[in-house]
């Protein structure tokens, strides 16, 4: 059958149905291009990199320390988009840029920055938009004669209707290089040395803006790791992300991942851990003394102890004691900076009111306002605390053999902990000595664990359970057995 024209019926049908096809393809592939091209809505951070990001509202210099292949310069790429798009997500707490801002992003080379840093921000050279900058915010982008492929600098629309700009640099350039220009921002993608890192923080100092870095620390303590672990300063956040953090990897690749590493880069490589060598105070391996769920059993007794602390976090913990095998399982970790008595007593109390507490020597110290003590401070808020300070049996309190006695229970299996106290984890990693004294910074919570340990002698059952336990036993019966 023909119309018309003279064209068949199955021809127009045919011509028909490939017109569609074709149109149908090319939404296909405007929708796979807007996709690629907008990952920014997308990011969903894992819970240490959501905690890196929130820093960002308190601490101008922050350090994020990953393993391998976790998703630190992802999350160093995403906060640097935010910033220049100021496109922040419903669940962003971190800092924001309510205008255009002034920014460098840089690595360790010309080359690494090109495959890291610019891969990341605006996506591989052929694919430009495909980063974590929404393609349709890249306004203009400026090529360096340096190395082949390599960015200059960028241009980004932003929400307020301005223009920001990021300019990558590299470490190899020298510090004279970085010198002149007055930056609201800058990310460091792996480590720099010490003179770039000062020189580049010293950029932000006119705006006050923020600097961080995401790196693996494979060279160790080094100037950078040892000006955030060792020196205090309220302007500096330190967080870490472990493969066990990394959702995207199951257990079974995990393993496979960790057992593919040198024994010696185990730690920087899979936990983000820099090498302490003889420094470390805990040399235990963690599988050793980590455990997924803890179920007490109503005949285990408990304890509760603390570390005082106000510029440097308040600390505690909660541990059940299996006397028969003289195992401890700490099941609860709290660590909070600048807060007082009253919200810590509120944070505590959920973890039982009949909870024994233990605390530490200066608690004995009396408020120079009121002049009560600061464990009774405690106490009138509902918390049973210890009549006397923690100490051993004998009245002494010594730190070193305090740590002798928590590294034996860790190495023979007598303490276990719960993978879910993150905290805690954290400063059992970093926890180290510098010419064979223990480093007094990030230590509370493990401060709190010695104390715990200390007088466990004063562990106490919980009432409840108990009454649980006597309820559920049935009177004795013969034919019962």
């Amino acid at each position: 059958m023909t119309n018309s024209t003279g064209v068949s019926a199955t021809s127009s049908a045919n011509a028909g149905t490939t017109a569609l096809k074709s149109q149908l393809l090319r939404l296909l592939l405007e929708k796979k291009r807007r996709f690629d091209t907008d990952w920014l809505p997308r990011y969903r951070p894992y819970r240490p990199q959501e905690a890196f990001h929130q820093a960002g509202a308190r601490y101008r210099e922050r350090l994020f320390m990953a393993g391998n292949q976790l998703g630190k310069t992802y999350s160093g790429g995403a906060e640097a988009a935010m910033h220049a798009t100021g496109k922040y997500p419903p669940w962003w707490q971190g800092h924001r840029f309510e205008r255009p801002t002034v920014a460098w992003a840089a690595g360790v080379t010309g080359l690494a920055t090109r495959d890291t840093v610019q891969r990341m921000l605006v996506g591989r050279p052929g694919a430009i938009g495909t980063g974590t900058i929404p393609g349709a915010d890249i306004v203009e982008l400026v090529s360096a004669r340096s190395t082949p492929g390599l960015i200059d600098s960028v241009r980004i629309r932003h929400v307020s209707g301005g223009l920001s700009s990021i300019g990558l640099k590299s470490y190899e350039q020298g510090r004279e290089k970085w010198q002149g220009e007055t930056l609201d921002w800058l990310w460091f993608d792996e480590e720099p040395p010490q003179d770039i890192y000062t020189e580049g923080l010293t950029r932000t100092n006119a705006t006050g803006g923020i600097t961080w870095m995401t790196f693996t620390p494979l060279m160790g303590m080094s100037e950078v790791v040892r000006r955030f672990l060792t020196q205090e300063n309220a302007d500096r956040a330190v967080t870490t992300m472990t493969i066990e953090d990394a959702g995207h990897y199951s257990p079974a690749k995990r393993a496979q991942i960790i057992a593919a590493y040198p024994a010696h880069e185990r730690e920087a490589r899979a936990k983000g851990i820099p090498t302490l060598g003889s420094g470390r105070i805990f040399p235990v391996e963690e599988a050793m003394i980590a455990v997924d769920q803890i179920r007490p059993e109503p005949f285990w007794p408990a304890l509760g102890a603390m570390d005082f602390g106000w510029d440097h976090p308040f600390a505690a913990v909660m541990g059940y004691h299996d006397r028969d095998a003289d195992i401890v399982y700490l099941t609860n970790a709290f660590r909070a900076r600048e807060q007082t008595p009253l919200l810590h007593a509120g944070a505590l109390r959920g973890w039982g009111d009949w909870l024994p507490w233990a605390w530490p020597h200066d608690g004995l110290q009396h408020d120079k306002g009121s002049g009560e003590q600061l464990a009774e401070h405690y106490r009138r808020q509902g918390l049973a605390m210890l009549p006397e300070r923690a100490q051993f049996e004998d009245g002494t309190n010594g730190v070193e053999a305090g740590l002798m006695i928590l590294l034996d229970r860790m190495q023979t299996g007598r303490l276990k902990v719960s993978r879910h106290l993150h905290d805690w984890w954290e400063e059992f990693r970093l926890y180290h000595r510098k010419d064979g004294k223990v480093v007094k910074e990030r230590d509370d919570l493990m401060s709190a664990t010695r104390y715990l340990i200390m007088m466990l002698r004063h562990a106490t059952l919980n009432p409840a359970a108990l009454e649980l336990l006597r309820q559920d036993q049935k009177p004795y019966d013969p034919l019962d057995y």
